[in-house]
């Protein structure tokens, strides 16, 4: 029973445990890759390397900074375009041997700052191509068992080492033929064999951290540095601290080689070790000397019968200088200084030069002091007045200090003939004076970053560069016939500086300002002009400033910095919107016309639409219409206590002569008379003649037209035809009586008359007879009809 019990339990916890491996290596994905194949998992806390889609065109796989413990075997396997992988600060423990079999592509392989302890050759096994690798900072004592870099014939730069590297013999740099940079970590070097990296010959740039190695083991760092040094090498020497003279002792390495350029970085240094190293390098044949970043810890007493006839640049660059009020003269080193043409002192609490040390550098061509301590008095005694200084000087650079008078910089500054550019940026001089001397043969001037709000007439003409970048300046009108390269960005411009003032000037730049816009006619004003930086302004995208940036600027300038820093600023609709992708309507780049054109479409429009309604009538419709309206609010009357007349005639004015010598004559003169209501003695002046009509039919029993040629042209016997049809027609009576005086062919009868077509389609009216015999007739009839309506009212 137990064993039955057992066995599921059993299956149970080898399924809890094969779930457990599967969910531990299933591979996430990297998602950060871009279109040029490049993809970044870097400092996301990876455990283990994800997977690529498309591996096979990752050209750079960066997974730097994660957690990664090992490298399996098909991690990297198919990747075959890849060209750069960086692995550095990690925990890698261990890396399969045919991790990297795939990867016979790869250039660069970053491996630094692990915990690797064993380094095999079968990693580098198929990386034919590799140029780079970095192998600092990792915990391995050996540089491998076997030949680790002997299938490495292409590598140029090659960095390792660490705190626990103890030993480096011959057979570590076998294979290694082409090597220019090496850095090497031996700090905790106990052996190293003579010749060990000797055998790879010059190399052009070689980095050493030895920390306290020159110190505890002198004769073991003069080795490694007869080994690396050379005329070609620039030997940099890092990470160490050198305190005593003894120390500098495998500096005589240093100088029986003949090497020109050493730099130290990252070091601590004292007024002792400066004098062994000094004397060390005596008459030798150093040309460069440069210390950065490092920390000095004396007071300048550098006393030691030196010569360094080759030495030209020096190159002093943060350094830390505990002591520098102390020291006041190096004129003690006058069989060093003479030689200089190049010295730079940048960020090293430095507060003037005393005039007997400027004038021992007879030779210096270029000079950097900048993000210094210099005032105007400091300066002054460091130009030693303006007079007997510098001579030689072409190049100077006293930026980023506490200086404030251009006035007293330019006399100091006027006698040196040769000085071509200076740099007066980052200090702070508000306003500029209207009149200043300057040598003639200047032509690169920067007063950037100095909080200016004007610029006068004080620039030196000659000038070719004028950089005043970052300042205050709203205005900049100060002609300038030889300038070339006008750098004005970061400024409160809202157009462009005057073009006729700089006949000369190819280069403008003038982004990062409050420009609104600018034209083909600003543009003109700049005869040379090829190159505009003016991205990043407050531009207005009107029609005329979006169609000139689109389509006309490339035929007068080059945007050199690229057309998707012209942004939109104004109207809102276009804020933030690259000027390139804007699209205005025709109503909004030319309203004038847009309206012109619309106002005219419109003219004609109406113009062809009057011309329509007069050949279809359509106002006489309308106004019969308008009057139809008019005679349908009109109350209905009652018509047995208001009739008035026996009968409304409706006839032409030309008829009149009819109308009074015959009908008139004939209806009135009957027993009983008929009472007729003509317009002419009936209708009531002053009163509008259409109420006039719309009274007289409706106070009438009936309506009599007087139908002729003349009748059918008339618009008033229209309108009452038309009355006497909505009026009453439309109620059923039958009160309208048609007299034809004449023929009338009902096809010549207007398609308006529609009304007058209807009747004379649907009653019979009475023809004015040409033969008098028929004429009784005619009256007897037209008295019958005009008669009925009583006899039909009695009944």
């Amino acid at each position: 029973m137990r064993v039955l019990l057992a066995f599921p339990l059993f299956q149970l916890l080898l399924l809890c445990q094969l779930l457990s491996h599967c969910v531990q290596h299933t591979r996430t994905y990297c998602q950060r890759y871009n279109e040029r194949y490049a993809c970044d998992c870097s400092a996301e806390k990876r455990l283990q390397v994800p997977d690529v889609p498309w591996r096979n065109l990752i050209l750079s796989f960066n997974l730097s900074f994660n957690h990664i413990q090992n490298i399996a075997v098909d991690d990297f396997s198919g990747y075959v375009h890849l060209k750069m992988l960086y692995l550095q600060n990690n925990r890698i423990q261990s890396i399969h041997d045919r991790a990297f079999t795939s990867t016979v592509n790869l250039e660069r392989l970053d491996l630094s700052y692990n915990q690797l302890t064993n380094l095999l050759t079968t990693w580098f096994d198929q990386l034919f191509s590799l140029r780079h690798l970095n192998l600092l900072g990792n915990k391995y004592q050996r540089l491998g068992q076997g030949f680790l870099f002997q299938k490495l014939a292409h590598l140029k730069t090659l960095q390792f080492g660490n705190p626990s590297l103890s030993a480096v013999v011959k057979k570590d740099t076998v294979g290694l033929k082409h090597l220019e940079e090496l850095v090497l970590h031996g700090s905790a070097l106990k052996q190293y064999e003579e010749g060990s990296l000797g055998r790879l010959g010059p190399i052009a740039r070689v980095t050493l951290v030895l920390r306290e190695l020159v110190e505890r083991d002198s004769s073991l760092a003069s080795k490694i540095l007869r080994d690396v040094s050379s005329p070609e090498t620039l030997l940099v020497l890092t990470n160490t601290t050198l305190i005593s003279e003894r120390s500098m002792m495998p500096f005589q390495e240093v100088k029986l080689k003949g090497v020109k350029k050493v730099a130290l970085k990252y070091i601590t240094i004292t007024d002792s070790a400066i004098t062994g190293i000094m004397k060390e390098m005596d008459r030798s044949n150093l040309s460069y000397f440069a210390m950065e970043d490092s920390t000095f810890s004396g007071h300048g007493n550098w006393y030691a019968d030196t010569h360094l006839p080759h030495l030209e640049t020096v190159f002093i660059k943060n350094l830390n200088f505990q002591y520098f009020y102390e020291v006041r003269t190096i004129t003690y080193l006058t069989n060093i200084l003479p030689f200089l043409k190049r010295v730079t002192a940048i960020n090293c609490k430095l507060f003037g030069v005393p005039c007997e040390t400027s004038k021992v550098l007879i030779r210096l061509e270029y000079l950097d002091m900048s993000g210094n301590f210099l005032t105007d008095p400091t300066m002054r005694e460091t130009a030693c007045g303006g007079e007997g200084a510098w001579q030689q000087l072409r190049t100077l650079n006293v930026s980023k200090n506490s200086l404030r008078s251009l006035v007293l910089l330019g006399n100091l500054f006027t006698n040196l003939h040769k000085l071509e550019s200076l740099d007066l940026s980052q200090n702070v001089y508000f306003d500029m004076p209207e009149r200043c001397a300057w040598p003639s043969s200047l032509h690169y001037l920067n007063l950037s970053a100095s909080q200016l709000r004007k610029v006068t007439s004080c620039l030196p003409g000659s000038l070719h560069i004028l950089d005043l970048s970052n300042n205050d300046l709203t205005v900049f009108d100060v002609a300038l016939p030889f300038l070339k390269e006008l750098l004005v960005s970061g400024n409160k411009f809202k157009s462009l500086p005057p073009g006729r003032l700089y006949p000369s000037l190819k280069i403008l730049s003038i982004h990062r300002n409050a420009l609104n816009m600018f034209s083909s006619i600003d543009l003109k004003e700049y005869i040379k002009l090829e190159d505009l930086k003016a991205g990043y302004n407050s531009f207005v995208c009107s029609c005329e400033f979006v169609a000139f940036l689109q389509f006309d600027v490339g035929h007068l300038v080059t945007l050199s910095d690229g057309r998707q820093s012209y942004i939109c600023d104004s109207p809102v609709a276009f804020r933030g919107e690259l000027v390139r992708n804007v699209h205005l309507s025709i109503f909004e780049c030319h309203m004038k016309a847009a309206v012109s054109v619309l106002c005219a479409g419109f003219l004609l429009l109406f113009l062809v639409c009057g011309i329509l309604c007069y050949r279809f009538n359509t106002f006489w419709y309308v106004r019969m219409t308008w009057i139809w309206l008019l005679a349908k609010r009109k109350p209905a009357i009652n018509r047995r206590n208001d009739i008035c007349y026996d009968a409304f005639v409706s006839y032409s004015e030309r008829d009149s002569e009819w109308v009074e010598e015959f009908l008139v004559q004939e209806l009135e003169s009957t027993q009983p008379p008929f009472r007729l209501c003509l317009h002419r003695r009936n209708f009531l002046p002053g009163k509008w003649i259409a109420d006039n009509i719309i009274d007289a039919i409706e106070k009438s029993r009936r309506t009599l037209f007087v139908l002729s040629n003349h009748f059918v042209s008339s618009e008033w016997c229209k309108y009452e035809l038309d009355f006497s049809h909505f009026r009453l027609f439309d109620k059923g009576d039958d009160t309208a009586i048609l007299v034809l005086l004449e023929p009338i062919d009902k096809e010549t009868i207007p398609k308006r008359l529609c009304k007058l077509r209807k009747i004379m389609n649907s009653r019979t009216y009475l023809e004015w007879p040409e033969d008098e015999a028929q004429r009784s007739t005619f009256w007897c009839k037209l008295k019958a009809a005009m008669n009925s309506e009583e006899c039909e009212g009695a009944a």
